[in-house]
Protein backbone atom coordinates (compact mmCIF):
# COMPACT_ATOMS: atom_id res chain seq x y z
CA UNK A 1 0.00 0.00 0.00
CA UNK A 2 1.19 3.60 -0.94
CA UNK A 3 0.47 6.79 0.75
CA UNK A 4 0.91 10.62 -0.51
CA UNK A 5 1.37 12.86 2.26
CA UNK A 6 0.84 16.53 1.56
CA UNK A 7 2.51 19.19 4.70
CA UNK A 8 4.56 15.91 5.43
CA UNK A 9 7.79 17.58 7.39
CA UNK A 10 5.62 18.90 10.65
CA UNK A 11 2.37 18.43 12.56
CA UNK A 12 -0.50 15.91 11.92
CA UNK A 13 1.27 15.45 8.59
CA UNK A 14 4.81 14.05 9.87
CA UNK A 15 2.85 11.97 12.42
CA UNK A 16 0.63 10.76 9.75
CA UNK A 17 3.75 10.20 7.54
CA UNK A 18 5.16 8.32 10.62
CA UNK A 19 2.05 6.28 11.58
CA UNK A 20 1.30 4.56 8.63
CA UNK A 21 4.99 3.87 8.00
CA UNK A 22 4.71 2.06 10.88
CA UNK A 23 2.09 0.03 9.69
CA UNK A 24 4.40 -0.63 6.48
CA UNK A 25 2.67 1.59 4.17
CA UNK A 26 5.21 3.09 1.57
CA UNK A 27 5.04 6.79 1.04
CA UNK A 28 5.22 9.65 -1.21
CA UNK A 29 6.30 12.93 0.98
CA UNK A 30 6.24 16.52 -0.10
CA UNK A 31 6.41 19.93 1.87
CA UNK A 32 9.02 22.42 1.23
CA UNK A 33 11.58 21.86 3.56
CA UNK A 34 13.97 19.76 1.61
CA UNK A 35 16.20 18.75 4.10
CA UNK A 36 13.25 17.57 6.41
CA UNK A 37 12.00 15.48 3.86
CA UNK A 38 15.74 13.64 3.14
CA UNK A 39 15.88 13.31 6.67
CA UNK A 40 12.18 11.52 7.26
CA UNK A 41 12.76 9.45 3.89
CA UNK A 42 16.17 7.84 5.21
CA UNK A 43 14.90 7.24 8.62
CA UNK A 44 11.38 5.62 7.91
CA UNK A 45 12.37 3.55 5.06
CA UNK A 46 10.08 2.79 1.88
CA UNK A 47 9.55 6.84 0.95
CA UNK A 48 10.12 8.62 -2.34
CA UNK A 49 9.94 12.45 -1.94
CA UNK A 50 9.53 15.79 -3.90
CA UNK A 51 9.71 19.42 -2.68
CA UNK A 52 6.47 21.65 -3.35
CA UNK A 53 4.99 24.86 -2.82
CA UNK A 54 1.17 24.30 -3.20
CA UNK A 55 0.50 28.20 -3.19
CA UNK A 56 1.81 27.79 -6.88
CA UNK A 57 -0.58 25.84 -9.36
CA UNK A 58 2.55 24.24 -11.10
CA UNK A 59 3.88 22.70 -8.05
CA UNK A 60 0.23 20.69 -7.50
CA UNK A 61 1.11 19.41 -10.76
CA UNK A 62 4.05 18.36 -10.11
CA UNK A 63 3.22 16.84 -7.08
CA UNK A 64 0.23 14.87 -9.20
CA UNK A 65 2.83 14.21 -12.40
CA UNK A 66 5.25 12.55 -10.29
CA UNK A 67 2.63 10.35 -8.11
CA UNK A 68 0.14 9.42 -11.00
CA UNK A 69 1.74 6.46 -12.24
CA UNK A 70 2.76 4.95 -8.86
CA UNK A 71 -0.31 2.89 -7.94
CA UNK A 72 -1.18 5.52 -4.89
CA UNK A 73 -3.66 4.02 -2.25
CA UNK A 74 -4.27 7.19 -0.22
CA UNK A 75 -4.00 10.86 -0.43
CA UNK A 76 -3.65 12.93 2.53
CA UNK A 77 -4.28 16.24 1.89
CA UNK A 78 -2.51 18.02 5.05
CA UNK A 79 -1.04 20.75 4.09
CA UNK A 80 -2.18 24.25 5.53
CA UNK A 81 -1.81 27.34 7.81
CA UNK A 82 -3.25 29.86 9.40
CA UNK A 83 -3.77 33.58 9.27
CA UNK A 84 -4.74 35.20 12.69
CA UNK A 85 -5.89 39.24 12.90
CA UNK A 86 -8.80 41.12 11.72
CA UNK A 87 -10.17 40.72 8.77
CA UNK A 88 -9.30 44.51 7.43
CA UNK A 89 -6.01 44.52 8.37
CA UNK A 90 -4.42 41.03 7.74
CA UNK A 91 -1.97 40.61 4.33
CA UNK A 92 -3.94 39.99 1.32
CA UNK A 93 -1.17 38.79 -0.44
CA UNK A 94 -0.88 36.41 2.80
CA UNK A 95 -3.89 35.19 3.04
CA UNK A 96 -4.67 34.65 -0.75
CA UNK A 97 -1.01 32.43 -0.31
CA UNK A 98 -3.25 30.71 2.40
CA UNK A 99 -6.22 30.44 0.72
CA UNK A 100 -4.50 28.58 -2.36
CA UNK A 101 -2.96 25.42 -0.12
CA UNK A 102 -5.74 25.16 2.47
CA UNK A 103 -8.45 24.99 -0.60
CA UNK A 104 -6.61 25.07 -4.20
CA UNK A 105 -4.44 22.38 -3.31
CA UNK A 106 -6.90 20.25 -2.17
CA UNK A 107 -9.18 20.75 -4.40
CA UNK A 108 -7.05 19.87 -7.19
CA UNK A 109 -5.17 17.36 -5.42
CA UNK A 110 -8.54 15.72 -4.56
CA UNK A 111 -9.96 15.98 -8.02
CA UNK A 112 -7.26 14.58 -9.89
CA UNK A 113 -5.88 11.59 -7.46
CA UNK A 114 -10.29 11.03 -7.39
CA UNK A 115 -10.17 9.87 -11.42
CA UNK A 116 -7.32 7.43 -10.87
CA UNK A 117 -9.29 5.99 -7.78
CA UNK A 118 -12.62 5.76 -9.09
CA UNK A 119 -11.16 4.31 -12.45
CA UNK A 120 -9.82 1.58 -10.57
CA UNK A 121 -12.67 1.16 -8.42
CA UNK A 122 -10.65 1.64 -5.14
CA UNK A 123 -8.50 4.10 -3.08
CA UNK A 124 -8.79 6.55 0.33
CA UNK A 125 -8.74 10.26 0.17
CA UNK A 126 -7.87 11.43 3.99
CA UNK A 127 -8.76 15.54 4.16
CA UNK A 128 -7.82 17.68 6.50
CA UNK A 129 -9.94 20.12 7.98
CA UNK A 130 -10.38 21.20 11.58
CA UNK A 131 -13.00 21.80 14.18
CA UNK A 132 -12.62 25.35 12.66
CA UNK A 133 -14.87 24.26 9.87
CA UNK A 134 -18.01 24.09 11.81
CA UNK A 135 -17.75 27.46 13.13
CA UNK A 136 -17.98 31.28 11.98
CA UNK A 137 -14.33 32.36 13.31
CA UNK A 138 -13.40 36.21 13.59
CA UNK A 139 -10.08 37.26 14.23
CA UNK A 140 -9.13 34.18 11.78
CA UNK A 141 -11.87 34.44 9.10
CA UNK A 142 -10.59 33.08 6.21
CA UNK A 143 -8.78 30.04 7.95
CA UNK A 144 -12.08 29.26 9.50
CA UNK A 145 -13.96 30.01 6.20
CA UNK A 146 -11.46 27.76 4.13
CA UNK A 147 -11.85 25.00 6.87
CA UNK A 148 -15.06 24.75 6.05
CA UNK A 149 -14.88 24.22 2.22
CA UNK A 150 -13.11 21.23 2.66
CA UNK A 151 -15.10 20.18 5.47
CA UNK A 152 -18.66 20.56 3.28
CA UNK A 153 -16.54 19.12 -0.45
CA UNK A 154 -15.48 16.01 1.35
CA UNK A 155 -18.88 15.56 2.57
CA UNK A 156 -20.56 16.37 -0.94
CA UNK A 157 -18.42 14.02 -2.79
CA UNK A 158 -18.55 11.23 0.00
CA UNK A 159 -22.33 11.57 -1.13
CA UNK A 160 -21.74 11.40 -4.85
CA UNK A 161 -19.37 8.30 -4.26
CA UNK A 162 -22.00 6.52 -1.92
CA UNK A 163 -24.56 6.93 -4.41
CA UNK A 164 -22.74 5.62 -7.14
CA UNK A 165 -21.44 2.52 -5.22
CA UNK A 166 -17.97 4.04 -5.97
CA UNK A 167 -15.15 1.41 -3.09
CA UNK A 168 -13.71 5.17 -3.14
CA UNK A 169 -13.62 6.49 0.66
CA UNK A 170 -13.18 9.88 1.87
CA UNK A 171 -12.87 11.11 5.25
CA UNK A 172 -12.22 14.57 6.82
CA UNK A 173 -10.30 14.95 10.14
CA UNK A 174 -11.41 17.83 12.16
CA UNK A 175 -8.84 18.24 15.26
CA UNK A 176 -9.49 21.50 17.20
CA UNK A 177 -6.12 22.92 18.84
CA UNK A 178 -3.39 20.52 17.78
CA UNK A 179 0.10 20.63 19.74
CA UNK A 180 2.00 21.61 16.25
CA UNK A 181 4.29 24.62 14.85
CA UNK A 182 0.70 25.63 13.24
CA UNK A 183 0.16 28.67 16.15
CA UNK A 184 3.49 30.18 15.52
CA UNK A 185 2.74 30.18 11.84
CA UNK A 186 -0.24 32.02 12.12
CA UNK A 187 1.82 34.11 15.08
CA UNK A 188 -0.53 33.43 17.79
CA UNK A 189 -0.43 30.99 21.05
CA UNK A 190 -2.86 28.52 22.01
CA UNK A 191 -6.07 29.58 23.94
CA UNK A 192 -6.53 26.41 25.30
CA UNK A 193 -5.17 23.10 25.93
CA UNK A 194 -3.85 21.24 22.62
CA UNK A 195 -4.00 17.35 21.89
CA UNK A 196 -1.07 15.53 20.71
CA UNK A 197 0.03 15.65 16.62
CA UNK A 198 0.41 11.79 17.31
CA UNK A 199 -3.17 11.65 18.83
CA UNK A 200 -4.81 13.37 15.89
CA UNK A 201 -3.18 11.44 13.02
CA UNK A 202 -4.07 7.99 15.05
CA UNK A 203 -8.18 9.31 14.83
CA UNK A 204 -7.74 10.52 10.94
CA UNK A 205 -5.71 7.44 9.85
CA UNK A 206 -8.03 5.41 11.52
CA UNK A 207 -11.53 7.13 10.24
CA UNK A 208 -9.38 6.52 6.94
CA UNK A 209 -9.03 2.81 7.02
CA UNK A 210 -12.24 2.46 8.10
CA UNK A 211 -14.10 4.33 5.53
CA UNK A 212 -16.02 6.52 8.44
CA UNK A 213 -16.71 10.05 7.00
CA UNK A 214 -15.79 12.75 9.78
CA UNK A 215 -13.08 12.43 12.37
CA UNK A 216 -13.23 14.62 15.45
CA UNK A 217 -10.75 14.12 18.19
CA UNK A 218 -11.55 14.36 22.00
CA UNK A 219 -15.05 14.84 23.20
CA UNK A 220 -15.11 18.28 24.25
CA UNK A 221 -14.52 19.37 20.36
CA UNK A 222 -16.77 17.16 19.52
CA UNK A 223 -19.73 18.21 21.39
CA UNK A 224 -18.79 21.68 20.77
CA UNK A 225 -18.72 20.78 17.10
CA UNK A 226 -22.26 19.43 17.34
CA UNK A 227 -23.50 22.15 19.35
CA UNK A 228 -21.92 24.78 16.90
CA UNK A 229 -24.65 23.57 14.07
CA UNK A 230 -27.51 24.45 16.71
CA UNK A 231 -26.80 27.72 17.24
CA UNK A 232 -26.91 30.92 15.05
CA UNK A 233 -23.98 32.07 13.54
CA UNK A 234 -23.91 35.36 15.20
CA UNK A 235 -23.96 33.85 18.46
CA UNK A 236 -20.75 31.51 17.31
CA UNK A 237 -19.13 34.31 16.13
CA UNK A 238 -19.35 36.39 19.36
CA UNK A 239 -18.22 33.24 21.39
CA UNK A 240 -15.40 32.40 19.18
CA UNK A 241 -14.29 35.84 19.27
CA UNK A 242 -13.80 35.90 22.76
CA UNK A 243 -11.78 32.45 22.16
CA UNK A 244 -9.69 34.53 19.73
CA UNK A 245 -8.75 37.22 21.39
CA UNK A 246 -7.29 35.06 24.31
CA UNK A 247 -4.89 34.21 22.16
CA UNK A 248 -1.85 36.59 22.68
CA UNK A 249 0.30 37.73 19.59
CA UNK A 250 4.35 36.06 19.47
Amino acid sequence: MKALVTGATSGIGKKIAENLSSRGWELILTGRNMAVLEEMAERLGKCEYIAADLSKKSDILKVYEFCKDKNIDMLVNNAGFGVFGRFAETDLEREIEMIKVNITAVHMLMKLFLHDFKERDRGVILNVASSAAYLTGPLMASYYASKSYVLKLSAAVAEELRREGSKVKISVLCPGPVDTEFNNRAGVSFSMKPISAEYAAEVGIKAALSGKLIAIPGLIIKLGSIGAKMLPYSLVARFVYGMQERKKEV
